[in-house]
């Protein structure tokens, strides 16, 4: 594979590798310390199949200035167990996407998805793509099988700030990420399911999994995996974007996490990780006619969305003593859905595929209907 390497300013006089495009601009903008003015982008290679049309207005699409596959997606890397060298490059704060496959559990880094975006895994029958946004914080699963098990790309390109997929088999197909469906090209319209993830901290993933493993370092790319490449993009309350966008929510802060479920084309319910608080805590909700329950562990900072129906009874939560127990059974709960005591052991909760987490300005924009717990 090419390796291309340039330097920047931010970086240690040691370090010296390949900072796409995008990243380039931000670590400059973090460099002089001043709100950054990016060019609006162009609609880039959308405009190559003009007569697809798109259900997207081009005026929001942004050329992201490194080209199709610019941004190498990965397609099955190599995993290894936690305690490897090859999981070194991650510490026990960072975040990752963490995913269950039969018995197996992996966790994707965002330090992994930082420099590649996409992480596509083959497991039989199982075609997953997992992807994140930087810029948006979005961490989502997708199921390939509707597009024909198709490897997913990053095309280069951005609908207010998110990333668009492409279709590898059908390249004029666009998928922006947090819109979970085609918006141009043959397969506008086809919506991509989710897959059920957690986006948690290594610390915490571990600890719900001890076995689980993670993708190796030598991924066969040159670069530095440990360093976040965005400057402070990720402070709570900065408000810099890499381009510009009309209307951020001011209801909350533009950078914090929110687990969100959404309900139609605008609306759901975003939680915000700031005003889950320092505890444990359960928040109870309904998506549709399914009756849903969040649990939210403060620790390892992860908030996990499950139906709460058990062999056909609808449990209610709450927690006591530092403990989720549901109402019905006194059974004790933790973060993973499982009943660990009491009439229900052993029983497990469905987790809700479509809930996945986003910096809130992101979330606003694509779910402007949404409601904000705590704030309602």
């Amino acid at each position: 594979m090419a390796r291309r390497r340039s330097t920047v300013c931010c970086p240690r006089p040691d370090r010296s590798s390949h900072f796409l495009g995008v990243t380039m601009l931000l670590l400059l903008a973090s460099c002089n310390d001043a709100s950054p003015t990016f060019d609006e982008g162009q609609p880039g290679n959308i405009a190559d199949s003009p007569q697809q049309g798109c259900t997207i207005s081009l005026a929001e699409v942004s050329d992201g200035g490194v080209g199709r596959d610019g941004i190498p997606a990965l397609t099955d890397p190599d995993l290894v167990r936690a305690d490897d060298s090859g999981a070194s490059y991650v510490s026990s704060g960072s975040r990752v996407i963490g995913i269950r496959v039969g018995e197996l559990y992996i966790a994707v880094p965002h330090n992994i998805l930082w420099w590649h975006e996409i992480v596509n895994f083959d497991f039989g029958d199982f075609k997953l793509a997992v992807t994140y946004c930087p810029l948006t914080g979005s961490g989502i699963v997708f199921d390939r099988s509707v597009v024909e098990d198709a490897e997913l790309g990053v095309s280069g390109l951005l609908f207010r700030n998110n990333l668009i997929l492409y279709d590898r088999r059908a390249e004029s197909s666009l998928f922006p990420q947090m819109m979970r469906e085609g918006a141009c090209g043959p397969e506008t319209g086809l919506k991509l399911p989710l897959y059920p993830s957690v986006d948690i901290t290594w610390e915490g993933w571990q600890r719900l999994h001890p076995r689980t493993r993670i993708i190796s370092g030598e991924t066969g790319w040159d670069r530095p995996y440990e360093v976040y490449p965005y400057g402070d993009y990720e402070r709570l309350n900065n408000s810099r974007l890499l381009f510009p966008q009309d209307g951020i929510d001011p209801r909350r802060p533009p950078k914090e996490r929110v687990l969100g479920i959404p309900l139609g084309t605008g609306g759901g319910i975003a939680l915000p990780f700031e005003l889950l608080g320092r505890e444990t805590r359960v928040v109870h909700t309904q998506v549709a006619q399914d009756p849903v329950v969040v649990f939210w562990d403060p620790d390892l900072q992860g908030a996990i969305a499950y139906l709460r129906s058990v062999e056909s009874q609808t449990l209610s939560f709450e927690v006591r003593n530092n403990k989720i127990v549901d109402r019905e059974t006194e059974s004790t709960w933790n973060l993973r859905g499982e009943a660990s005591e009491g009439t229900l052991a052993g029983e497990r909760l469905q987790q809700l595929p479509e809930a996945y987490v986003a910096f809130w300005f992101a979330w606003a924009a694509f779910q402007p209907e949404t409601q904000v717990w705590g704030l309602e």
